[in-house]
């Protein structure tokens, strides 16, 4: 048994190997024994040198210490002709320094997600870690999945992960002195020689046109700067991505956000159905700390915490000011580049494009409507104001709004009426008692809950179909408006049709790992049947193809086809039922 330890002046630990009992591959059947003997982690590759990283992290906004991989094996790195560097890691391969009470393995139904999300955001166009296999075993482990007391067995599993690097802004927290909240230190402390190393190791395998340019300075402190400008610029980037394809995080701690700007790390994810900014993916996030909304500004404070991980070879002066610079003004560039291709205008940008977008998501909330399929909708708008099909448009947009039934679903109260009203009792008789508990952000969104429970009671499906009906109309005349301009600035309104029609397919993905898509697939899988999963990778594998999706193969798991609906449908109602941690 590896016991846990604290790994001072050390950036990776070497490990042993945990065969699993029968390893087999989930996507592909057929492959060779040999391949999944290899990605299971009961044989080593040649020239393998398995190691476990260690880094620390703030999570939830609080710094916890030494953390590193406790359930993750580097194997190495591959360099590709082209100079790529291609790192190499199986999650789930067992226990390491850093498990610490855990044992290092992961089940079938989690790496079955990240296996499945990771493929899909790559083609999806968002940098990410990639899955290079997925294998499960006879082996098991007891897991309690909902922390309810009633655990199971459940099968090991492993996923070959691949990345240029795995290293994150967590990788620089090993140097952190003792925190003044938490009292917890990195194990490294006062070790500037490693971050030294580190740092000069970043620099030159990942981010080499920055070493080129400062080769002759005698300074680090220009290159560093540039070296942190860019990564700033990177995560901007990338929450942009996510926030445009309405993809949830859940976890963004420090320890999971990386050095180069991908995404990585898929735990308790998910996709945005009906649109809720204050949308919370992972069931852990009591607070709320990592909703939708709340992404970006969560990576610019990571990014601030990485600034202070830096220094002394980064002035925090210089690492905060170039936070303030760059990160919000490339988000917003990104975002709106990003969202005005999803809109279909190509031809101008105008000022009022950011109200636009705004109040196109504001109604979406007011109408509860589906994320993914209301901007797939929009490129069959009728964009000129004499042409037909407004009517079957209406309808359309009108299906993918959320009913009275999954509204009330929706909004349910999640506490019991005696412990609220033991809670407000509590509120008001000892207000610092409450505040100590930190229970005051639940109660407000309890009572949110009720309140609009209670309007829901009262509404009609006739009433509710009117205010969407208006709502909608209010945001597609503004639309329609915007749509005149970007033609009259095209000139031939056939050519800038086709532009705008093409710019919208291939900017709004049909397709995305909704969790219902997921789960489905993972029980089918857990029965023994994984033409799900090779059935839904192939279609996310082309996520803004618009054909019907009986093109990605005929293959579908018998199991799961009376539950099933379109992988393009939003969810059934069962999966409001969905919980993922």
């Amino acid at each position: 048994k590896v016991k846990p330890q604290i790994r001072e002046g050390a950036n990776d630990t070497q490990r042993r190997w945990t065969p699993r009992n029968y390893p087999r591959q989930v996507p592909d059947a057929g492959a060779e024994a040999e391949a999944a003997l290899f990605f299971s982690g009961n044989a080593l590759l040649p020239g393998a040198d398995p190691a476990a990283h260690c880094y620390c992290g703030h999570q939830f906004g609080q710094f916890a210490g030494q953390l590193g991989d406790g359930a993750a094996m580097y194997l190495g790195e591959v360099c590709t002709e082209a100079g790529e560097r291609w790192e190499l890691q199986l999650k789930g391969a067992g226990p390491t320094a850093f498990s610490r009470q855990a044992d290092g393995r992961k089940v079938l139904r989690s790496s079955i997600r990240e296996f499945l999300c990771s493929e899909a955001m790559f083609h999806l166009g968002v940098p990410t870690t990639r899955a290079g296999a997925c294998v499960t075993s006879e082996s098991t482990v007891v897991r309690d999945v909902f922390y309810d007391g009633n655990p199971k067995y459940e099968k090991c599993t492993v996923v070959l992960r691949i990345a240029p690097t795995f290293i994150r802004f967590g990788s620089f927290e090993i140097f952190k002195p003792a925190d003044e909240h938490t009292g917890r230190a990195g194990p490294s402390v006062e070790r500037n020689d490693i971050r030294v190393q580190l740092l000069d190791y970043v620099i030159s395998s990942f981010y080499p046109e920055i070493q080129a340019a400062h080769a002759c300075d005698s300074d680090h402190v220009p290159r560093n700067a540039a070296f942190f400008r860019e990564v700033t610029r990177r995560t901007a980037r990338m929450v942009a991505e996510w926030q445009c394809v309405g993809f949830c995080h859940g976890v963004l701690n420090t320890d999971n956000m990386s050095i180069v700007g991908l995404t990585i790390d898929y735990g308790p994810f998910g996709f945005l159905d009906r649109y809720d900014p204050d949308h919370v993916c992972n069931a852990s996030d009591s607070a709320g700390r990592y909703t939708y909304s709340k992404q970006p500004e969560v990576c610019k404070w990571n990014l601030q915490k990485l600034a202070e991980a830096l220094e002394p070879e980064l002035p925090l002066a210089v690492g905060e000011a170039i936070v303030a610079e760059e990160f919000d003004a490339e988000f917003q560039k990104h975002y709106l580049h990003k969202m005005r291709r999803k809109l279909g205008l190509v031809r101008s940008e105008q000022e009022e494009d950011s109200t636009l977008i705004a109040k196109l998501l504001e109604t979406m909330h007011l109408t509860g409507a589906d994320f993914t399929n209301t901007f797939c909708l929009l490129s069959s708008f009728p964009a000129e104001p004499e042409a037909p099909g407004l009517a079957e448009f209406l309808s359309a947009l009108a299906s993918q709004c959320a009913s009275l039934e999954e509204l009330r679903l929706a909004f349910r109260p999640q506490m019991d009426p005696r412990q609220l009203s033991m809670m407000l009792m509590l509120a008001q008789s000892n207000p610092q008692l409450f505040a100590l508990i930190g229970t005051q952000a639940n109660v407000t969104k309890e009572l949110e809950r009720v309140e609009q429970q209670s309007r829901l009671q009262r509404l009609t499906p006739e009433e509710l179909q009117s205010r969407n009906s208006a709502h909608w109309a209010t945001w597609l005349q503004a639309y329609r408006a915007r749509l005149d301009k970007d033609r009259e600035d095209a000139g031939d309104t056939a050519a800038w049709q086709a532009e705008r029609l093409h710019v919208m397919h291939t900017s709004n993905p049909k397709y995305v790992l909704r969790n219902y898509i997921a789960q489905n697939a993972i029980e089918a899988a857990e029965n023994g049947d994984f033409s799900e999963v090779r059935q839904v990778l192939k279609l996310l594998e082309s996520p803004y193809r618009q054909e019907g999706e009986h093109a990605a193969g005929p293959e579908g798991a018998a199991t799961v086809a009376s539950r099933r609906p379109s992988y393009s449908s939003k969810p059934p109602l069962w999966a409001a039922e969905l919980c993922v941690t």
